[in-house]
């Protein structure tokens, strides 16, 4: 069998220790003493398949182990307050007094009162101009001109505001470890995209720098760079940041991108598309998560018997269907996986919600 491979249905248990009924949420589950996770676990894919209940699980695992550890989300959509059962604001805060384990949900529009890319960079506030004085450099030189400068396109909010933050906890001595819990597929990929698209920009601008020195004043404090009364950024530093951005997200000792799905077709074809976009950006991807999998949580976890309840593969027919499939879906991700570490987490009767559910979950990603 491969890792993927399940139990086929005819080798189930008896039916009547498989009928779906409540998870009893109090039913202890000690977490793993240790994570096998680099400095930085990003966790992407579609919406709804699950990614902030991997990201939150994983920290949480972290923050028990001893492990200093931060939990981010970067999806405007946030849901890590719920998942978590805490509310969490837009910086890191602690939020457990007893484990080192501190989370933050980025809001892209405080962002943009501060600027893209740090207090007096690119803001809209008070009138000023959009893109941080970009507008005056496309008023005097044409928007035609602009466009091969900017090479064809521009961070948006929600991606450069997480960049940004990204930025800053690489440099944060209280983290040991950072989890990300990704905005869906596309707007990860712009993330992603971020590092190449300023390097391209600030290459531009090196190049323009003499030229055009009075339409630079833009881009002071971009990324913290920069200072009042400077007739200039410094646009080598931001340069050398954006490298060091992108040679620890490249770095598979630092970073693991962990790609989340679920075992239907559709989301299987996603994630590989994705995993194949990580690999043209030179993104490590050593882990792909399948989630909500109709089989017995005992099979995959160590866990208290309370939580070890299954659908009834032998006399419920939608079961049986929705498990058809799944299983095509989970050969094809067999095919197209192979030489990934692939973790699976059962479905459970009850949404994940609160830590007692979510040690389960860091229970099946250990």
């Amino acid at each position: 069998m491969s890792e993927l491979d399940v139990e086929p249905v005819d080798e189930v248990d008896e039916p009547d220790e498989r009928h779906p009924t409540q998870v009893d949420v109090e039913a202890a589950t000690d977490l793993p003493e240790s994570i096998d996770a680099p400095e930085y676990v990003l966790y992407g894919g579609k919406g709804g398949v699950g990614k902030t209940t991997m990201a939150a699980a994983t920290a949480l695992s972290s923050a028990a182990a001893g492990t200093a550890t931060l939990v981010v989300s970067t999806d405007p959509a946030h849901s890590l307050s719920d998942t978590l059962g805490t509310e969490i604001p837009a910086r890191p805060t602690r939020i457990r007094e007893d484990e080192p384990l501190w989370a933050a949900e980025i809001d892209p529009e405080a962002a943009m009162e501060e600027g893209l890319f740090g207090e007096g960079g690119i803001g809209v506030e008070d009138g000023g101009a959009p893109l941080g004085g970009l507008g005056d450099l496309g008023e005097a030189l044409g928007e035609d001109a602009v466009d091969p400068l900017m090479g064809g396109s521009m961070p948006g909010a929600d991606e450069a505001a997480a960049m940004r933050q990204l930025l800053e906890y690489l440099d944060d001595p209280r983290f040991d470890r950072v989890v990300i819990d990704t905005a869906p597929t596309g707007h990860t990929l712009r993330l992603l995209e971020l590092p190449e698209v300023l390097d391209s920009m600030v290459g531009r601008l090196l190049s323009m720098r003499e030229k055009f020195s009075g339409m630079m004043e833009g881009f002071k404090g971009m990324f913290g760079v920069g200072g009042e009364g400077e007739g200039a950024p410094d646009l080598d530093e931001l340069r050398d940041r954006i490298e060091r951005l992108r040679a620890v997200l490249q770095d598979p000792s630092r970073t693991d991108f962990r790609v989340v799905m679920v075992p239907e077709e559709m989301s299987v074809v996603e994630s590989e598309r994705l995993v194949r976009r990580l690999d043209e950006f030179s993104i490590p991807v050593s882990t792909v998560v399948v989630n909500r999998v109709m089989e017995d949580l005992a099979d995959v976890a160590d866990v208290d018997p309370e939580w070890v309840v299954s659908p009834n593969l032998a006399d419920c027919e939608f079961c049986q269907r929705r498990w058809d499939v799944q299983q095509r879906a989970l050969r094809r991700a067999g095919d197209l996986f192979r030489g990934h570490d692939v973790k699976r987490v059962p479905l459970l009767a009850d949404e994940v919600r609160g830590e007692r559910a979510l040690r389960v979950v860091a229970a099946c990603l250990a």
